[in-house]
Parts: structure tokens; C-alpha cells; sequence
């Protein structure tokens, strides 16, 4: 299978003259069980709006055509807008953009594939560039768009962060934000060797479904995301010195007090703190410093 889709790639990269673009973060996947897996585990049903981020050669799209009511591929590279609709002009099922899609107003997107098709849930699958992954994610995420899930396929190291509980040895700040919007799971791992030209890492494909509740309370949501960023951006020093030196509390001996009605041991590090522990220490600090 893998030979077929990799025969395939070679031939569309010969016919049309083009090459992976380095300063895109392009590398064509040419394994079809990484690709079955993504569009398997997206569960595409026949009323959903499928959003592809950065289709490339089409290597997901095909498939993503045959299960979506309609699918909108976002497409950055003029060249690839070019092959997309030659290979699938007798779909009428599609819509392609050229856009950045961190440009891209993606609410009046689906609210005008909502009122035009009448598509029920909206689904993300993406192969997304390393260099670009987490702006892309964090803006699906903190935009509250109407979204289902999120399937991407994303450089293995980064992909663990993302699917990591907060606490975690493995969890970076970007972990408790991922948690707050969606549950993660991973869904599949892809060796370097899945794509031509070969990368430098593997990739994982892994799954966000989003949150229709957050698992937090929280009084003030900047607050307590600022106080993660603080936290990991010093992961050397305690949280403690951390939120006197990042300014968040001038007050040393008001913050310990804060401490020690919460259950923190003053010489706890942020990152050993889980989703509740930040909640907390974040609405009690909102009521101090309102």
C-alpha cells in the first residue's frame, strides 16, 4: 500500500514539476496506513463539514471527499491550489481556499458552509508543518470555533506535549492549554519514513475532541493561563519566586499566604501543579489583586 501511494506521489510530483518547499515545512506523506488511520479515526460522517489545513498534493483529500458532505481545503502554496483542482475537479463536494490559515476568519467559514450546505458537525484534519503546529492548534483552540475534533498529524515530540496530562514530566505549558479546550488522545505513530523527502523526526497523528465544558472553573481565565506561561518560562526556580519575579504579586508574604490556604508547599515548581492547583491559585489570586 505504502509503494502505491509513494508511485503516486512521485508520478504528481513529476508531472507537475514540483518539489517539497523547506520554508513551508512540506514533506508528502506516502504511507497509506497513516493515511487510512487519519481519516479512520476523524469519523467522518456523510453530513460533516471536513476543514483540511495545508492538503498539499491531496494525499488526504481524496479520501476526506468520499465520507464529508463538503470538505474546504486551506492551501497556502499557489502551486499545490493549481494540482488540487485539476485532480479534483469532478468533485462537487469541495471548496478550496488560498489562504494562510492563520489569517483565515475561520467562524464566518463555517457559518457560511452551516447556512449554504447544511452540514451538521465540523471536523479539522490536517498534516501540519512542524515549524507551525502550535499556532495553528492554539488558534483552533482559543478562537472557540464550533469544532467537533481536531485530528492532526504533527512532529512526534510536539504531539506528546499536546496528548501529556498536565503534571506530567512531559507536559509544557502548551499541555494545560490543550486540556482546558479538548480531551487528546493519540491515535497513531508515523515512522520519518513515511514521507519523501525523509524528515529528521517521526510524527504521531493525535486527536482533540473538544470540550463542551471546561474542566475548570475559572474567575479569570487570562490570569490563570499568564500564570502557567510565567511558570514554565522560569522552570528552574520555585513558582513561588517565579509569579514575585514575573510581577504577578509584589507581596511575598501575601502570595505565601495564598500558598498555604491552597495546600502548596512554598518550594513547589509550576510545573509539578495540575489543572485544579492553577485554578485555584488563580481565582485566589484574581480576588487579591481585583
Amino acid at each position: 500500500m505504502k509503494d502505491n501511494l509513494q508511485e503516486e506521489t512521485k508520478y504528481l510530483i513529476n508531472q507537475y514539476h514540483v518539489s517539497a518547499k523547506k520554508a513551508l515545512g512540506q514533506n508528502f506523506l506516502v504511507d497509506q496506513s497513516a493515511v487510512d488511520a487519519i481519516i479512520r479515526s476523524a469519523c467522518i460522517l456523510e453530513d460533516d463539514l471536513v476543514i483540511e489545513i495545508g492538503p498539499g498534493l491531496g494525499t488526504l483529500t481524496k479520501g476526506l471527499l468520499e465520507k464529508a458532505k463538503r470538505v474546504v481545503a486551506i492551501e497556502l502554496d499557489e502551486k499545490m491550489i493549481a494540482i488540487l483542482k485539476e485532480r479534483f475537479f469532478l468533485f462537487h463536494n469541495m471548496e478550496i481556499i488560498h489562504q494562510d490559515v492563520l489569517k483565515l476568519n475561520l467562524h464566518e467559514l463555517i457559518q457560511k458552509e452551516r447556512e449554504q450546505y447544511g452540514v451538521k458537525n465540523v471536523k479539522i484534519v490536517a498534516n501540519l508543518p512542524y515549524y507551525i503546529t502550535t499556532p495553528i492548534v492554539m488558534k483552533l483552540l482559543e478562537e472557540n470555533l464550533d469544532l467537533e475534533s481536531i485530528t492532526v498529524m504533527i512532529q512526534k515530540e510536539v504531539a506528546q506535549r499536546l496528548v501529556a496530562t498536565p503534571g506530567d514530566k512531559l507536559s509544557g505549558a502548551i499541555t494545560y492549554s490543550v486540556f482546558y479546550y479538548a480531551t487528546a488522545q493519540t491515535v497513531a505513530m508515523v515512522p520519518k519514513t513515511s514521507f519523501i523527502p525523509v524528515p529528521e523526526v517521526d510524527s504521531e497523528v493525535i486527536q482533540l475532541k473538544i470540550r463542551k465544558v471546561p474542566p475548570v472553573e475559572l474567575d479569570n481565565k487570562d490570569l490563570f493561563f499568564r500564570l502557567i506561561k510565567i511558570s514554565f518560562m522560569q522552570r528552574r526556580k520555585t513558582l513561588l519566586n517565579s509569579l514575585v519575579n514575573g510581577n504577578v504579586v509584589k507581596d511575598k508574604n501575601k502570595l505565601k499566604e495564598i500558598f498555604e490556604r491552597i495546600g502548596l508547599r512554598e518550594d513547589i515548581r509550576g510545573e509539578a501543579l495540575n489543572m485544579e492547583q492553577f485554578a485555584m491559585l488563580s481565582n485566589s489570586l484574581n480576588s487579591l489583586l481585583s
